[in-house]
């Protein structure tokens, strides 16, 4: 038996921001990418079997005004692309908002009845949201985080996790990055500090049944 087991009552699935306009974009050749890696039948994995296991799955998910009201611009370094200038500069809104089909988590593994739907204006999934709430409620201690990208809300949210003292296991190969170098970064040495990082298979095997 193993030593540190996923216990599916205490534990809970954080699927971040896997959304369409992320994991099935419109543009072919960045389709072809996210096909090509293999994460969303690894997401798929992971989800099938956390709903045989009982383990509660939660969706953080943008929710943002298409207005942009609910938008902070800061000044920036680099923003989401590059700077371009190559200055700082006043970064502009997130990509997608609420109510369209690319704010709508992928079908392959879309909310069920019972899950949670966590909208969120920031990147933390936990900032003024009821995340924390439901979580306590449900008597989970342990969070599993899949989704993209790792750089922004992943670590936003395990951070903010990890100061409110829960269990953290980071799925390395169903979390995304565009910006290379960031998923070595983060997965060998940044997340170690304070969490578990395992694969998808992994995490499976360690799964209480």
């Amino acid at each position: 038996m193993a030593e540190f087991p996923i216990i599916p009552s205490k534990t809970g699935m954080i699927f971040f921001d896997t959304l369409n306009i992320y994991l099935h974009p419109e543009d072919p050749a960045q389709l072809a990418a996210v096909e090509s890696s293999g994460v969303v039948q690894r997401m798929k994995r992971i989800g099938d079997a956390c709903r045989e296991a009982g383990i509660a799955t939660f969706y953080p998910a943008a929710d943002h005004r298409p207005d942009h009201r609910d938008f902070a611009p800061q000044i920036v370094d680099r923003g989401y692309r590059g700077s371009p200038t190559g200055r700082p500069f006043l970064a502009g809104p997130p990509p997608v908002h609420g109510g369209t089909r690319d704010a709508e988590v992928i079908p392959e593994i879309a909310p069920q009845p019972g899950d949670y739907m966590i909208k969120k204006h920031r990147w933390s999934s936990f900032f003024q949201t009821h995340l924390e709430l439901s979580l306590r409620t449900a008597g989970i201690n342990t969070l599993m985080i899949a989704g993209g990208a790792i750089e922004i809300g992943v670590a936003s949210t395990a951070y903010a996790a990890r100061d409110l003292d829960y269990n953290l296991i980071i799925l390395r190969d169903v979390c995304t990055s565009s910006n290379p170098g960031v998923p070595e970064t983060f997965m060998d040495r940044v997340f170690p500090i304070f969490a578990r990082v395992m694969t998808v298979e992994e995490a499976i095997s360690l799964i209480e049944r």
